[in-house]
């Protein structure tokens, strides 16, 4: 493990050489001078911290849904989209058996690799808890874990619905699987480890789609079916190539009080689900929900049969997606993700609360968005858990600064962030 001079990187990115290579990462010319800085500033942050040592450069990205909204904790189907926001590290290895971490704005984080690496009930919600599962999730499943310094810095947008978190959990996996298993440990696997680092380090109990998105990238098809061995294929579409680039909108709602509304969701599909001897809505078909819709109704209510009447219609749409993606006929595909858009905000209903119908932000975005795009030829959608907090739209290029526009007028300058999906999931980059 050699590496390479700091001062080698940073020629060959001023000098142009590696133009080429941001631009297959990142997707978008606009952003190639700014990408280039970062990584310079990068690279000397890490060597005013650490020293002038030779190093490696890894990047994993945000994520975005694109389809299958709420059906992974059904052992559903999703869609999903790794983005070109992204998360670097510059990486030194170390003899010592320690990982030495500084990240914007943070003092460093340092974990002996010898200590156990035991969960820490006062560490959970924690960066360090993340570092820890990871490193102990590779452990556990007997990868080589060894020590290393890094300088991370992101672009991940907390609070966006692109999965911060999962980002992280990928670079470190990826850093570990360059360094000490000759890349050999799969971003399926990567994935797996990240997720447990959140449920059980960080204590957040989240499904595998973040992970999935971010571990394998561009466009990634993930059947839950089996919760402990989950399909997932890789799309290999540009959308870049179709003229698209996908627009978050922040929509500046508030989070806030809205656990309740989330664990709801859930909450009311396993209970139709258990009128059918089931745990989860994995099985029940639309047939089953008819045939049996008053008793449904009568027990559990009318939103909980919609709930579920929308999880097992999103499956078969997720499916749609898929098959058209695969022809390469991408306003099908649209078509499919504004039904799917749809099927949130009419069946599953998570574009707003009832319990704040003042507020409707999403509600708002989305009504904006189907005046100023082509539905046609463009989709909007709400992205992520919902209720508050960001919608998606694929937006033709020509038509990007025109709904950029209506956007921020709506939200305020710079809600609305231009995305390309990127063809990579967490890599070695230098």
């Amino acid at each position: 493990m050699m590496g390479t001079s700091i001062k080698s990187i940073i020629t060959k990115i001023n000098s142009g050489k590696e133009d080429a290579h941001f631009l297959d990462i990142y997707a978008d010319e606009t952003v190639l001078a700014y990408q280039k800085e970062r990584y310079v500033k990068a690279l000397e942050k890490f060597k005013s911290i650490y020293g002038d040592e030779k190093v490696f450069v890894f990047s994993a990205p945000g994520r975005s849904e694109v389809m299958g909204n709420h059906t992974d904790h059904q052992q559903g189907k999703i869609l999903a989209a790794s983005v070109n926001l992204d998360a670097i590290a510059i990486v030194h290895p170390l003899r010592e058996r320690v990982v030495k971490i500084t990240s914007d704005g943070f003092k460093e984080i340092s974990i002996k690799l010898d200590d156990n690496l035991k969960c820490v009930n006062a560490e959970k919600g924690t960066t360090k808890s993340l570092i820890k599962g990871v490193l102990k999730g590779f452990d556990y499943k007997n990868y080589k874990i060894g020590g290393f310094e890094a300088y991370i810095t992101s672009d991940v947008l907390i609070g966006a619905g692109l999965s911060s978190s999962a980002a992280f959990e990928t670079l470190i996996g990826t850093i570990l699987s360059s360094l000490y298993n000759k890349s050999s440990v799969s971003a399926k696997e990567i994935a797996i480890i990240g997720q447990f680092a959140e449920n059980v380090f960080f204590g957040k109990p989240c499904g595998l789609m973040d992970q999935m998105a971010c571990s394998v990238g561009n466009l990634v098809y993930v059947d839950f079916a089996d919760p402990d061995d989950a399909k997932v294929e890789k799309m290999e579409f540009d959308l870049s190539a179709h003229g698209y680039s996908l627009c978050i909108t922040d929509t500046k709602g508030s989070h806030a009080d809205l656990t309740d509304e989330y664990a709801a969701i859930p909450r009311e599909m396993k209970a139709v689900a258990g009128f059918f001897g089931k745990k989860v809505l994995l099985g029940v078909t639309a047939d089953d929900i008819l045939e049996n819709i008053v008793q449904l109704r009568a027990k559990f209510g009318d939103r909980a049969v919609l709930r579920s009447l929308h999880l097992v219609n999103e499956n078969a749409r997720v499916e749609k997606g898929v098959k058209a993606l695969t022809e390469g006929k991408i306003n099908k595909f649209l078509e499919d993700v504004n039904a799917s858009g749809n099927s949130s905000f009419k069946y599953l209903q998570n574009v707003y609360t009832s319990s704040d119908v003042k507020h409707q932000n999403v509600s708002l975005a989305l009504e904006v968005s189907e005046m100023v795009l082509d539905p046609a030829k463009e989709a909007c959608r709400v992205h992520g858990g919902g209720f508050a907090g960001t919608i998606q739209a694929f937006v033709k290029d020509g038509n990007v600064e025109k709904y950029r526009k209506a956007m921020d007028g709506l939200f305020g300058k710079g809600s609305c962030h231009v995305l390309k999906i990127r063809k990579y999931g967490g890599m070695q980059v230098f």
